[in-house]
């Protein structure tokens, strides 16, 4: 695993950004700069995430978040895809002392029926993993069998699709190509917003940025 260098001053909020599955924290790139103008301190990590089952993963995050955490401010979590699902994994296990906000762009909370499209699938298997078993809707490895949400978490949704098999074959409509806008979704969440991004699109998504922002701040989304 990777720890990327974080930036910022001490009493500035802190956000670890975690990335999707067979991605790396340079995808959060944009995001991550976006974040540091808004004087937010940040830690983007690199983890193997097609190695390990999502429980794993966020042991396997613990200690540069651990060392993060030394700093007398709120510790906020900004994810995209699977990495909303090891951020609840690890908050579940490892919950910070002064865990702030959740924001989650294109996490397949519910699942994604493109993952129980391919499961049967040996590249796909071999490809992603054990966690990309975990990404299927069914009730034995389906993400929400993970803890109940007990603190803010505001859901950002892709609503463009590039793949047209996957996007208007295989999921539910409105989605963003590898998730749906519906699977998205969670109980207990704080606020959900819609922006006409695709899944890869949307830790580059001017406006899914500014959303981002606008609840690690507020709490809510801002009116579109």
């Amino acid at each position: 695993m990777h720890e990327a260098p974080h930036s910022g001053d001490a009493r500035c909020p802190g956000v670890v950004l975690l990335h999707g599955i067979a991605r790396t924290s340079a995808s959060l790139s944009r995001l991550e700069q976006a974040l540091r103008a808004a004087s937010f301190a940040t830690l983007n990590i690199d983890y193997p995430s097609r190695s390990k089952p999502i429980a794993a993963l966020a042991d396997d995050i613990h200690p540069a978040i651990t060392r993060f955490a030394e700093r007398d401010a709120p510790l906020h979590f900004v994810a995209h895809s699977m990495g909303g699902l090891v951020a609840r994994a690890y908050i579940a296990k490892h919950r910070p002392a002064r865990l702030g906000r959740v924001v989650m762009l294109g996490t397949p909370n519910s699942g994604s029926e493109v993952a129980d499209l391919l499961r049967g699938s040996l590249p796909y298997r071999k490809f992603y993993g054990p966690a990309g078993l975990e990404l299927t809707t069914t009730p034995a490895t389906a993400p929400n069998a993970l803890s109940a949400i007990d603190y803010p978490v505001g859901v950002i949704a892709g609503s463009r699709f590039i793949d047209p098999v996957a996007g208007l074959l295989v999921l539910p409509k409105p989605n963003d190509g590898r998730v749906s806008v519906q699977s998205t979704g969670l109980a207990g969440m704080a606020d959900h917003i819609v922006v006409k991004t695709s899944h890869t699109g949307l830790p580059r998504h001017a406006a899914a940025i500014a959303q981002t922002i606008a609840f690690l701040r507020e709490g809510r989304f801002q009116p579109k």
